[in-house]
């Protein structure tokens, strides 16, 4: 078995500003190895209020998806907030790999960023 069901991403950041024709945005990046569809939960952790925890995505299977976290709303109909530092807990049904990328394109010399998440034993 490949990949695990709980991941962390304990470092995220919408970017309030863009320049140019790159919007700055996160992903979080899967990757479903396994013979059935992955149904995937996001949790948004905050300092100063109540987590945010009705984010839902899907991967199919032996496929990728990339979760662009300023395009994904809620149940309620929600977007992750901008200009606010939060982190990530991603659980799946199934095994998954995740990755979480970052493109700041608040400045014209542009940054992206990419690390792998932090994976939780089951």
């Amino acid at each position: 078995m490949i990949g695990k069901q709980t991941w962390i991403i304990p470092d995220g950041f919408l970017q309030p500003n863009s320049k140019g024709d790159q919007i700055s945005h996160e992903a979080v990046c899967v990757l479903n190895l396994t013979e059935s569809s992955a149904v995937i939960n996001l949790t948004f952790y905050f300092e100063d209020r109540d987590p945010m925890d009705l984010f839902f995505s899907e991967c199919g299977p032996n496929r990728t998806h990339h979760i662009r976290l300023d395009k994904i709303t809620d149940q309620e109909g929600n977007l992750v907030p901008r200009n606010i530092p939060y982190a990530i807990k991603v659980e799946s049904n199934v095994p998954i790999i995740v990755q979480h990328s970052r493109l700041d394109t608040s400045q014209e010399a542009l940054a992206l960023f990419t690390t792998m998440a932090y994976a939780i034993e089951s």
